[in-house]
C-alpha cells in the first residue's frame, strides 16, 4: 500500500505538505497542490488520519470542556462547533467538569494533553490557575461566554441583554418586577448568572425602582426549577406584575406554575426569558434572542483558523443579541380584580 512518504518523495515535497495539500489547507501553492493531487490519484493513495497525524504532528481532534451536557444551551453550542469541525476534518472530544471533583481532576491531570490540537471551554469562568494550566499546553485555546488572555473568545453582552428585557417591562408600565435567577453561588464558575442578576438590579435602580429581596428567587436550571421558583413567588403576600427569568427554560416552568394556579399570562402577570430556546416561539414567550449554535460554530472556526495560521490568538468576537417580543408581556393589570389575586396584592 502506498504511503504518504511515497507521495511526498515523488512530488519532491515533505509529508506535511502532502497532508496540507490533500486536506485543502493553506500554505501550498496551486501548482504544487495540483501535482500532489494528480500523483495521489495515480498511486491510488487516500490520505489517512493516522498517517497525516504522524506527518504533521496533528491529532485532528479538538477538546471541548463543558460543565453540563444535558442542558439545551450547551447541546446547541456543541452542535454548532461539531458541524464546523467535522466539515474541516476534525473530531470533537468532549470533557465534562460539572462538579468540583471532576473540575479539579480535569485541571490537575489535563487529559487533553497529547490527544487534541486545541481546547474550547464553554461558559466556565476560569480561575487564573486554571487558565495558566491550559496556556501551558501551548495549544490554540478558545472560550465561549468569557474573555481571558491567551484565548480566543466568543460571547454575548449579558448586561445589555438583561437591560433589554427589564427595560421592556418597565416601558410597558411595570414597577413590581421579580427575577428568577440562576443558582447561587455561581454554578461551577459560570459567570452569566451573576452578571444578569447585577444588571437586573441596576436596571431597576436606574429607573427609580427599589428591588425587593423576596422577589429575587433562585431557580434550579430546567423547566421544573422554574416552576418551583414561581410557586415560591406566588406564595408571597405581595406579588409582582412581571417576572424576568434568567433562561427560557426557567420561564417555561414559570408559565406552567401560573397556569396551574389559574393565572393568565400576560393578563395577570408578564413573563420574559433569555435565550430564544427553540420552544419559546411555541409557548409565545417574549425573550432575549442569542444565536447559541452560531457561538459554538464561530469559536470552532477561530481555533481552526489559528491552527492553519490564518488568524492570531486572542481574537474576540461579540455576537449580537436582540429582544423578541411575543405574547407573554403586556402592560400591568390596573386593579386587584384584573390581577386575579383576590385583593392580596
Amino acid at each position: 500500500m502506498v504511503g504518504i512518504e511515497e507521495v511526498a518523495r515523488r512530488a519532491g515535497v515533505s509529508p506535511s505538505t502532502v497532508s496540507r495539500a490533500l486536506r485543502g489547507r493553506s500554505g501550498v501553492s496551486d501548482r504544487t497542490r495540483l501535482r500532489i493531487t494528480e500523483l495521489a490519484a495515480e498511486l491510488d493513495y487516500s490520505i489517512s488520519r493516522s498517517a497525516s497525524g504522524l506527518a504533521t504532528g496533528r491529532t485532528y481532534c479538538i477538546g471541548v470542556v463543558v460543565p453540563f451536557v444535558w442542558r439545551w444551551f450547551f447541546g446547541q453550542i456543541i452542535g454548532g462547533a461539531e458541524q464546523v469541525l467535522r466539515a474541516a476534518g476534525y473530531d470533537l472530544m468532549l470533557y465534562t467538569a460539572g462538579d468540583e471533583e471532576s473540575r479539579e481532576r480535569f485541571f490537575r491531570d489535563l487529559p487533553v494533553r497529547g490527544r487534541v490540537d486545541a481546547v474550547l471551554v464553554l461558559s466556565m469562568d476560569l480561575t487564573e490557575q486554571e487558565s495558566d494550566r491550559l496556556r501551558g499546553l501551548d495549544l490554540p485555546l478558545g472560550l465561549v461566554g468569557h474573555e481571558a488572555e491567551g484565548f480566543n473568545s466568543v460571547h454575548i453582552d449579558d448586561r445589555q441583554g438583561t437591560r433589554l428585557a427589564v427595560q421592556h417591562l418597565i416601558n410597558l408600565g411595570h414597577r413590581d418586577i421579580a427575577m428568577i435567577q440562576g443558582l447561587e453561588p455561581k454554578p461551577q464558575g459560570a459567570i452569566a448568572p451573576i452578571i444578569r442578576r447585577e444588571a437586573f438590579l441596576q436596571t431597576l435602580r436606574d429607573n427609580g425602582i427599589e428591588p425587593r429581596p423576596e422577589w429575587m428567587v433562585p431557580g434550579e436550571f430546567g423547566i421544573s426549577g422554574g416552576e418551583r421558583a414561581m410557586d415560591r413567588l406566588l406564595a408571597e403576600s405581595h406579588l409582582p406584575t412581571a417576572v424576568f427569568a434568567y433562561a427560557d427554560e426557567l420561564a417555561m416552568g414559570a408559565l406552567r406554575s401560573l397556569r396551574r394556579h389559574g393565572r393568565s399570562v400576560p393578563e395577570h402577570m408578564s413573563i420574559v426569558g433569555f435565550d430564544d430556546h427553540e420552544m419559546s416561539e411555541y409557548v409565545d414567550l417574549t425573550t432575549v434572542a442569542q444565536p447559541v449554535q452560531a457561538q459554538g460554530a464561530t469559536a470552532a472556526q477561530l481555533l481552526i483558523d489559528q491552527l492553519d495560521e490564518r488568524s492570531p490568538k486572542d481574537t474576540v468576537v461579540s455576537v449580537p443579541i436582540d429582544l423578541v417580543v411575543r405574547g407573554s408581556t403586556a402592560p400591568p393589570p390596573k386593579s386587584a380584580d384584573e390581577r386575579g389575586d383576590g385583593g392580596g396584592w
